[in-house]
């Protein structure tokens, strides 16, 4: 049931991804930071908290998790050392997602043979 429910939740946010490529101007570079401001609001606001815990994976691993990341990161930091955690939190709580992130960039582009478009 866990597979459903991350499989449905991830989905409709990527749906929702397509219909404002589909049925807006925005770029795909727009889309992206849209998706992330809407996961530190809705995660700075609390609500998306509740969608992790129905979807799981399917809430985290769309680009609004990754802005939930960065609210929770910094509200923790804020709590332990207080208005520094403004600066500090978000970097650590997504310091692993980044760093896999260029790491596994990094092994693809040296296996990739890239080609000149026709």
């Amino acid at each position: 049931m866990d597979i459903l429910r991350a499989f449905l939740l991830g989905g409709i946010i990527c749906v929702v991804g397509q219909l404002l490529m589909d049925l807006t101007k925005l770029t795909p570079a727009r889309i992206l930071v849209t998706f992330v401001t809407a996961g530190v609001v809705l995660g700075g606001l609390g609500i998306y908290q509740p969608l992790i815990d129905w979807g799981g994976a399917g809430a985290t691993v769309p680009l609004t998790g990754f802005g939930s990341l960065l609210a929770a990161g910094t509200k923790m930091a804020i709590q332990k050392q207080g208005a520094v955690g403004i600066f500090t939190g978000g970097l650590t709580a997504g310091a692993a997602g980044v760093a896999a992130a260029v790491g596994f960039g990094y092994v693809a582009a040296l296996l990739a043979k890239p080609k000149d478009k026709s």
